[in-house]
């Protein structure tokens, strides 16, 4: 038995093996007639495996999943299912809008309907640029809450183009408005998608994923224009069917947004997401991880106490005398001011010329510890914030890094002013 085992031949050792994402690697070796063959048990895909690999190269990015981040498969499956349900309401909002303008009403005037359609588009280019001047810096800071009122707002666009036509004299108005709503929706959904793929490409390919991510929307439309070919007809002169309808998939729209945009984990620390960490840190004593902070960040402004924190902010907002400058100076770092009022309940952080994104994480984080000072947080340091930060933040820094977090491209919304000043003058 020995010496059999012992005449065996070796296994021969692969020629080249061959490597793909999410598939088991593949050796070849050459065969008695010099051809490379895969031996058994590694052979050729089978129909369904070739089948799922061509759906995998036509609608997924290259290199499927190592190419994206973690969060990409549940944030599209969500946004799936989200695009699907706007589809059908959209449809349901068409059909209300073309009846109000007079589709198949003979005393209807064309001229009528085409002031009324230009109105519309005209209020909601208005709107596009007002709100692109007034809002734009903000998408990038936070996404994931711009992504999430742009989709509220679609909703809340679609219902009134829904009901329009049951108020005739309003009609116009109503119209206008919702094509504001959408233009908006526009501009917000389109600037934060771009920002949620530069998150989720990981190999330089935010041209591939954005790509592959139309694919799968125009296929998602395609599915909810066949749905609405066969529930159009169905509620059309049928009121309460079709708010039901529009109801049920609604609700199914705001879910799915929800669990779309709390399925992205970002790594990059805006203010929402510093304020956790820094809160965290005062308490434990180490930074959470970004997946633990991101599953408690805020979606919706406007919860909690915050100071109004202003970050880049101009000379005005900071001092109006030398005596405030100098109280500014001192307050603040070597490269940035800031005058905090505690009665208003706001902070302006001056940063200095041709500062970088690393005084802006620590002009941040001063801020927002004068801010945990004001709230009952266990932990909460309560001397005077700038000796505080000094001693705290390098700590607080390398728990970030050590955490994971990408602390060298911050998204903290600053402004775009910068001052200069000379260094404090030293007592003789």
């Amino acid at each position: 038995m020995a010496a059999a085992a012992e005449l065996a031949p070796a296994p021969r050792r692969a020629l080249v093996t061959e490597h793909r994402p999410a598939r088991p690697p593949r050796p070849f070796l050459p065969g008695p007639d010099g051809r490379l063959r895969a031996p058994p048990g590694h052979a050729a895909a089978g129909p369904a495996a070739s089948l799922r690999d061509l759906l995998t190269s036509v609608f997924l990015p290259q290199g499927f999943p190592g190419s994206v981040s973690p969060d990409y498969l549940p944030y599209q499956c969500w946004d799936t299912l989200q695009a699907l349900a706007s589809s059908v309401t959209g449809a349901l909002a068409t059909q209300a809008v073309l009846r109000g303008v007079g589709v198949g009403d003979r005393d209807a005037s064309v001229a009528a309907a085409t002031t009324t359609w230009i109105l519309k588009d005209g209020t909601g280019m208005l709107g596009r640029i007002v709100f692109a001047w007034m809002k734009g810096s903000q998408l990038d800071c936070e996404a994931k809450q711009w992504r999430l009122f742009a989709d509220i707002l679609n909703d809340v666009a679609i219902f009134m183009e829904i009901v329009a036509p049951a108020f005739p004299a309003c009609f116009t108005l109503i119209l206008c408005t919702s094509g504001l709503f959408k233009c908006i929706v526009g501009v917000a959904g389109g600037a934060t998608r771009a920002a949620l793929t530069q998150h989720q490409a990981r190999r330089d390919n935010m041209a591939d994923v954005s790509a592959k991510d139309g694919s799968q929307e125009t296929l998602v439309n395609l599915a909810g224009l066949l749905m609405s070919l066969i529930l159009v007809p169905l509620v059309t002169g049928r009121l309460l069917l079709t708010y039901t309808l529009w109801g049920a998939l609604t609700a199914l729209h705001l879910y799915a947004n929800y669990r779309a945009v709390r399925a992205v984990v970002m790594e990059t620390l805006n203010r929402p997401r510093l304020r956790l960490a820094l809160h965290h840190f005062l308490r434990h004593g180490h930074a959470p991880s970004p997946a633990y902070a991101n599953a408690c960040e805020p979606l919706l402004p406007g919860f909690g106490h915050h100071l109004r924190v202003t970050l880049g902010a101009p000379l005005r907002l900071l001092a109006s005398s030398e005596a405030e400058f100098l109280d500014a100076q001192r307050a603040g770092g070597p490269d940035y001011l800031i005058a905090f009022d505690p009665r208003a309940g706001t902070v302006a952080v001056g940063l200095r010329w041709g500062a970088g994104p690393g005084v802006e994480l620590r002009a941040c984080t001063h801020a927002l510890l004068l801010e945990a000072q004001q709230l009952p947080v266990p932990g909460a340091p309560h001397p005077e914030a700038a000796h505080v930060l000094h001693s705290l933040y390098p700590s607080f820094l390398a728990a970030l890094e050590a955490a994971g977090w990408a602390t060298q491209r911050p998204l903290l919304g600053a402004e775009d002013w910068r001052l200069d000043w000379a260094p404090p003058e030293k007592d003789l």
